[in-house]
């Protein structure tokens, strides 16, 4: 008999893919079957997910992806699917959506970490989630949802992959790495803390059964199954949060720190249990469950969200750059342009990123007439240093020191950025895979099918830390720039 194939669903914050894997000769094959996009649209007064937009985009991979096995003659035993994090939909006694899901980005959040804090204090909130605190927490997002008025219908809230699970199989559950991100399970039970939201009064019997990542969810619908002509295929919970999965699908060295880069960085450590302290809440770090009982460590960093906003300013502005011939452009300039704090609030979600950008250069006395390519350096350089910055944190916070730092995802493909880690850090950078979080949804429903021999075929490119001057100047500059505008929990949090 042939070995079997897996179909792993990867929804980012505005794109999705679907993907074909398998194995051959002990390796880990993966083939891309679909991509689609879908920007969030305002819409009822708030930022939306057009959600049946995605689950047609989804059904239309699946079919491709069904095609594609055909043509190899290898059975499909599995579909799993993973996205970003806080996310949720709400869904009738029918499985129906009430209302398509609001956008993290949503201003809904504004103001409402203190409503909370009101009620349960900041402290107690770290103790018993060990998450740290971003304004769109699903937490904070469902506390400003029921003061507007949760819909009457509503039975079930389901973070986004829980919610494309339930309409592939009808079964409404909540996997385990992604329902952490809400800041509502409690680390030590690894179960919704009940307690928490008696005491901010929010709608506790919305919330499913916590499972494992590896949970058969059961079959397609028998509608879906044929409409996708899959038969008896199963539906497997990966890690359903994008990050959890690409810890799984790095294959993470022991003693090497991560960085998931996109249009989020998610800066971190692999763990055997959460780390939970006064330290580790002053510096907003978090603890997001893991596959296997595995805790990711980390912080999130505003990202490459900085440059793709610039970039569609600029498409707006007649300026429309290739991203290599911009890469290129940056690699050939030798002097620091200015550099930035990334995780300012006001980059979170801006009218312009391109006058946030310039208004915080500045209000350090830098200079605010830039190029294309001269604007692109501030933003990866400030990057770099501030991995640096939070990788030093984690060291002192868990008493280790790292031997390097694996980047993968999207943004592991940018070799100037990689470069500069490498530099700002002093370790060597392996970069790849680029679809770590696919690889790891695969291989979590392979080991769910009883497949746990796999070669490790990623091939990573190594960039070795340079040093000079310059950098050292450079690096002091940017640590001025962090001790004004950082203060860790202004980061991000209230934008």
């Amino acid at each position: 008999m042939k070995d079997p194939m897996y179909i792993a669903v990867d929804l980012g914050a505005g794109s999705g893919r679907v993907f074909l894997g398998g194995t051959s000769s002990g390796e880990l094959l993966l083939e891309e079957a679909h991509r689609f996009h879908y920007p969030p649209e305002r819409r009822d007064g708030h930022l939306r997910w057009d959600m049946m937009h995605i689950f047609t985009e989804t059904k239309a991979g699946l079919a491709a992806a069904v095609e594609r096995a055909r043509q190899s003659d290898r059975p499909i035993r599995s579909i799993g699917v993973d996205s970003w994090g806080v996310d949720y939909g709400l869904v009738d006694s029918g499985g129906n959506l009430c209302e398509d899901p609001i956008c993290y980005r949503d201003e809904r959040t504004q103001g409402e970490m203190e409503k909370v804090f009101e009620r349960v204090s900041q402290e107690e909130i770290f103790a018993r989630t060990g998450i740290q605190f971003l304004v769109f927490n699903t937490l904070f997002q469902l506390h400003a949802h029921a003061r507007e008025g949760i819909p009457s219908a509503a039975v079930r809230l389901l973070l986004i992959p829980d919610l494309i699970h339930s309409f592939l199989t009808g079964r409404a559950v909540t996997e385990y790495t992604n329902a952490t991100t809400t800041q509502m399970v409690n680390a030590q039970t690894g179960l919704w803390d009940f307690e928490l939201l008696r005491r901010l009064v929010l709608p506790e019997h919305l919330l499913a059964e916590i499972v494992p990542a590896g949970t058969d969810l059961g079959s397609l619908t028998p509608a879906l199954a044929k409409e996708l002509r899959l038969g008896d295929v199963r539906v497997v919970a990966p890690a359903t949060h994008d990050t959890g999965s690409a810890f799984v699908g790095a294959s993470l060295e022991q003693g090497w720190a991560y960085i998931s880069s996109g249009t989020w960085s998610l800066v971190g450590v692999d763990r055997d249990a959460p780390l939970i302290n006064s330290d580790v809440a002053r510096h907003n770090f978090t603890n997001e469950g893991g596959a296997f009982g595995r805790t990711r460590f980390l912080k999130n960093v505003m990202g490459l969200w900085i440059l793709e906003s610039s970039r569609r300013e600029w498409h707006q502005h007649g300026l429309d750059m290739a991203y290599d011939q911009l890469l290129r452009e940056v690699d050939m300039l030798e002097d620091s342009t200015g550099l930035i704090f990334p995780d300012d609030p006001r980059f979170f979600n801006p009218p312009s990123m391109l006058q946030a950008v310039a208004d915080q250069l500045a209000e350090t006395g830098q200079s605010v007439s830039l190029s294309p390519p001269e604007l692109a350096k501030v933003i990866l350089d400030s990057l770099a240093f501030r991995y640096a910055s939070v990788l030093r944190t984690i060291e002192s916070l868990t008493n280790q020191r790292f031997i390097g730092v694996q980047i993968a995802g999207g943004g592991s493909q940018n070799d100037y950025l990689n470069q500069r880690t490498a530099d700002a850090t002093g370790l060597p950078v392996k970069a790849g895979p680029v679809e770590a979080a696919a690889r790891g949804n695969i291989l979590v429903q392979a080991v769910a099918d009883g497949r746990r021999q796999f070669a490790d075929n990623v091939r990573l490119k190594t960039f070795t830390p340079c040093q000079s001057s310059a950098s050292d100047r450079a690096a002091q500059r940017y640590a001025v720039i962090e001790r004004r505008y950082s203060g860790e929990l202004g980061a991000i949090v209230n934008p």
